[in-house]
């Protein structure tokens, strides 16, 4: 049995990842953000170990979780994002402190936390990027500017990690049907269909693409967009 540990598991694409690896058999450890939410996961996934661990808060992941990491992690999967659109002249302090805390420092610091454990196993650290990691828009510095970031500590990780073993994958998916994309076209002012948007099911299959993959290749970058 492979074990896991993910973020994001309540919606969106981390929760079609959680139910696709729980309906195989593997074992779940999930971030979560309070003991409500820990219950809520428990109950959803029998036989999962919930990590109450706040990232917004990445200074004190190492204290609410960092002595409860398994001693083998066949991968490490971060998918909880948060976004707020917004000019360059409008978007706050806060907003800029709470993005990238959540979308790039907790994701080093959890991984920081994890490696121990992913050398142990030879596992694998999958970050669910954004093609706003390739690319910034108008009103969409703040998100971009953590995705660039997080693009680029998934690439200083893979050099440094080669000769442990463990190997790392950044997924790039296009806009997904998802309750954060339901939120961006509420900031953009614009209507919703979940049907004009890549289904969350389609960037877990590449996902589970790199984590299956034989140890003869790698899945280093693996871009994911709509298919019409």
């Amino acid at each position: 049995m492979s074990t896991h540990l993910l973020t994001g598991a309540t919606s969106g694409i981390g929760a079609a990842l959680a139910r696709a690896l729980h309906d195989r058999g593997d074992h779940l450890v999930l971030v979560v953000r309070n003991d409500g939410r820990a219950a809520q996961l428990s109950e959803r996934y029998p036989g999962a170990t919930t990590l109450v661990g706040d990232l917004e808060r990445p200074e004190s992941l190492a204290a609410s979780i960092g002595e409860r990491m398994p001693a083998r992690l066949d991968s490490l999967l971060h998918v909880a994002g948060v976004v707020d659109l917004g000019s360059v002249a409008e978007l706050s302090a806060r907003l800029w402190r709470q993005t990238l805390a959540v979308n790039l420092e907790a994701p080093a610091e959890l991984t920081r936390l994890a490696l121990p454990a992913l050398r142990a196993a030879s596992g694998r650290v999958v970050f669910v990027n954004s093609g706003a990691g390739l690319a910034a828009s108008p009103r969409w510095s703040a998100y971009a500017a953590s995705k660039f970031g997080l693009r680029a500590l998934a690439d200083a990780l893979r050099a440094e990690e080669q000769a442990s073993g463990v190997r790392v994958t950044s997924v790039f998916p296009g806009r997904t049907a998802t309750p954060m994309q339901q939120k961006v076209h509420e900031q953009e002012g614009a209507d919703y269909t979940d049907d004009e948007w890549i289904r969350p099911e389609s960037v877990v299959t590449a996902v589970l693409t790199a984590l299956d993959l034989p140890r003869d290749a790698d899945l280093t970058d693996v871009r994911v967009r709509p298919g019409r």
